[in-house]
């Protein structure tokens, strides 16, 4: 696959299923009108830090936008070549339940954990700082960060989701643009007509039908993929994608405080180079549970 250059959008950016219960979950999510779906409260775990996080259980859905004139009617300016990337639509199988962050990682959980303070001074003078997401964080940053509370951690080790693994947990057993009408994404997400351009808590929206809050809005998150603009192929079904084998710019997605509409949605893409930092990027994390976990043993090192 060709690796793209870098895909900065600077209007954002500067400023099925098995049968284990999670695989029962989607199955009646599927089932269940949106609304409903969101109603349902999954079962939260939190590591010794007092991070939470939510069963994604196995599934497969349709990665990739399939309704392009919905998205176009969004743009202030029509452009067919933005959606170039997110094509052709293909089915991806996630094969295994997996941990995800029920929120962005937070100031207050990376300076317990990497003791330092990056981003904007303004942010870490507020009153609700600890509840803020980190921002200003580059790629490796945000690997660092895993690698970091990994060490600290005896029953979980942590990693950067994949791109499909992030727009699955995004889509959260739903079809379309979004898991809710465009008109109701204010109820969900911290975008450019809902934030007053500024960022804003963790959790303080309402979360998708998995439990997770901001996955659309509020800050950009890293994940663990490099970028390129064909990395979706011919369209084959995939089982457990995880991107190119090497590139220039790593993926992010979900958009941010800053964004508009268009770019608010699971599909949409972006990358910039892992070495950079904005105010709007932040990232969360997926725990891997260990066999010490359950045997009792401590983690060896």
């Amino acid at each position: 696959m060709r690796s793209s250059g870098n895909r900065q959008r600077f209007g954002c950016a500067c400023l099925s299923t098995g049968v284990t219960w999670p695989g029962l979950l989607a199955i009646i999510l599927l089932s269940l009108p949106i609304r409903i779906a969101a109603t349902l409260q999954p079962e939260v775990i939190t590591n010794w830090l007092g991070m939470p996080f939510v069963t994604i259980p196995a599934g497969s859905f349709q990665m990739g936008t399939s309704d392009r004139q919905a998205a176009i009617r969004e743009m202030d300016e029509p452009n067919l070549d933005a959606f170039r990337d997110e094509q052709p639509v293909h089915v991806v199988r996630i094969s295994r339940p997996f941990l995800l962050g029920q929120t962005e990682v937070t100031q207050d959980q990376w300076l317990k954990v990497m003791e330092n303070r990056p981003g904007p001074k303004e942010y870490w003078d507020r009153v609700d700082w600890r509840d803020l997401p980190v921002v200003s964080v580059s790629w490796h940053m945000a690997q660092r960060f895993t690698e970091e509370l990994s060490k600290l951690d005896p029953d979980y080790d942590y990693r950067l989701p994949t791109e499909a693994e992030w727009e699955y947990a995004a889509r959260a057993v739903s079809s379309g643009l979004r898991p809710m009408p465009g008109n109701e994404l204010p109820e969900h997400a911290w975008f450019i007509a809902s934030s007053g351009d500024h960022l804003h808590p963790v959790a303080t929206r309402r979360p998708n039908a998995f439990g997770v809050y901001d996955m659309l809005g509020n800050t950009w998150e890293w994940v663990a993929d490099w970028y390129a603009p064909d990395s979706y192929g011919d369209g084959e079904m995939r089982i457990d994608p995880t991107g190119p084998a090497d590139g220039r710019s790593r993926v992010r997605r979900g958009g941010s405080y800053h964004c508009p509409l268009f770019q608010t949605r699971p599909g949409y893409r972006s990358a910039n180079t892992p070495d950079t930092r904005y105010s709007v990027i932040g990232f969360r994390v997926v725990a891997i549970a260990l066999p010490s976990q359950a045997n009792g043993t401590e983690k060896q090192w």
